[in-house]
Formats: C-alpha cells, sequence, structure tokens
C-alpha cells in the first residue's frame, strides 16, 4: 500500500522566509518557489524586531515569492514559527513572470491597529544587519520544538534577542 497523499501548499513569505537559509534551516529543504506580488497589502516594519507584518492596504502590494510544494508537516512549522501574532489567511498572489494568479497562504498580523507598524520593512537591510542572528535564533527555535514542553516562538525571539543584547 502506498502512503497517504500529502496535501501540497503554496506559502507567501515576504520577510525573513525570504532568506533560502531560513527556510532551509525550519524545513531541511528549499522547496521551489516563484517571484509574486501581493496586492492591496503593505509589509510595515515592527517597533523592537527585525522582522516585518503585513496588513492589507488599498493600492499598495508587496513583493515576496510563493513556496510551493508545502506539506502538511512542514506548514505546521511554518503556523509554530509564525506564532500567535500572526493569522495565516488565504490570499490571492500574482506571478511576476506571467501575471498568473496563484491561491497561498500568508501570515498576516492580527492587530491592525498595533501602533508599533511603521514605515516599510527592507529585505536588503536585514540581510546585511540582522540575518546572521536571525539564523541562530531559528536554530534555536527548531531545536525549542524538537522538545515536550516547548516555547513559542515569540518568548524564543526575545530570549535570543535579550541574551544577543547583552553579549554587545
Amino acid at each position: 500500500m502506498g502512503e497517504a497523499a500529502v496535501a501540497a501548499h503554496n506559502v507567501f513569505v515576504y520577510g525573513s522566509l525570504l532568506s533560502d537559509d531560513v527556510v532551509r534551516v525550519l524545513l531541511n529543504r528549499v522547496p521551489p518557489s516563484s517571484a509574486v506580488l501581493l496586492n492591496h497589502f503593505h509589509r510595515f516594519s515592527i517597533k523592537g524586531r527585525v522582522y516585518p507584518a503585513i496588513l492589507p492596504v488599498q493600492n499598495r502590494h508587496v513583493s515576496g515569492r510563493v513556496l510551493m510544494g508545502i506539506s502538511d508537516p512542514e506548514l505546521h512549522i511554518l503556523d509554530e514559527f509564525e506564532d500567535v501574532e500572526y493569522q495565516r489567511t488565504r490570499v490571492e498572489v500574482s506571478l511576476l513572470e506571467s501575471s498568473d494568479k496563484l491561491q497561498a497562504h500568508a501570515y498576516v498580523w492580527r492587530n491592525t491597529s498595533d501602533p508599533n507598524l511603521y514605515g516599510d520593512w527592507d529585505f536588503e537591510e536585514w540581510k546585511q544587519v540582522h540575518k546572521e542572528s536571525f539564523i541562530k535564533m531559528t536554530m534555536g527555535f527548531m531545536e525549542e520544538l524538537e522538545l515536550p514542553e516547548s516555547k513559542p516562538i515569540g518568548a524564543t525571539y526575545e530570549s535570543f534577542y535579550q541574551q544577543d543584547d547583552a553579549e554587545k
């Protein structure tokens, strides 16, 4: 008998998950992906955080990519990584190479009136300033995830960056 069919999901990523290195730590692979636009959303910086949030905003768009062929267990890992501050939502994205539309999951910031959201988030700046430490934090998150009493990513993030700041 063959294995049960595994659902394959498309996931729109727009922040730290644009980095193949971060995706590889989380999923042990880099799935196929395509460059896309998500219309009527904006990517915000979050005060005190190194990762962004998206919220619906008319006449704006967010560039990113869609990770394709994400399995149910991988989607669960991404859900845990994105934590309770984000809500997994179905969105329609446009492929850059063809303008074809594609359905995907996206992690949308839950607090639509969060006073800590501001401006634009810049992936290139993130890569230069935060990528290396973020990968270390993500490795710590994956180690925690395997423990029976794992703590949420928010707690892992805060303890990692407080420790990181203390070492400076």
